[in-house]
């Protein structure tokens, strides 16, 4: 995430021309104005409904997969647009999100709160979280907080659905 006190950084026109930006930029969902992550945040649940009807260890194998395609795509990205985390680049909101949801059940109130509560972990970056974000550069650097933060956000779902169902 970006420091509120900077200046939003300017759309890559790259995104539309090159498929390794437009995947990093969440199929574009980095380019919309304000609050790119939470943009491509809400993208990504898209995908749940999809990835729901994958046998858990086909969705953690996805959730690997993803995370390690991630790492190397989001250090490219940056890498060819020269700045480390670029607001815009979102593919590790998606990543964070589709975490969230691993096991999760199904429904829209489920939706709701695992977003809220990854978006909140994003954002605020308690402990550990905020360690790697300051402390890992490159593509680990721009994933890993928040697939940290995607764990939070599934511990609260699975312990809410624990008390709940």
């Amino acid at each position: 995430m970006t420091d509120s006190r900077q200046a939003p950084q300017p759309v890559a026109h790259s995104v539309w021309s090159d498929p390794w930006h437009f995947l990093g930029f969440g199929f574009g969902s980095g380019t919309l104005p304000k609050a790119p992550g939470t943009w491509g945040s809400a993208l990504a649940l898209a995908f749940i409904p999809l990835w729901h009807m994958l046998p858990a260890w086909a969705y953690a194998a996805l959730l690997l997969a993803a995370t390690l395609f991630g790492i190397w795509l989001c250090g490219k990205v940056a890498d060819d647009l020269g700045v480390h985390d670029h607001e815009g680049i979102v593919w590790d909101e998606l990543v964070g999100i589709w975490i969230t949801f691993w096991l999760a059940p199904d429904g829209w109130q489920w939706l709701l709160l695992g977003f809220v509560a990854f978006r909140l972990f994003d954002i605020l970056k308690p402990g550990p979280i905020g360690w790697l974000d300051r402390h890992l550069q490159g593509g680990s650097g721009i994933m890993l907080d928040d697939v940290l933060a995607g764990v939070f956000a599934w511990a609260v779902v699975q312990g809410v659905a624990w008390f709940v169902i």
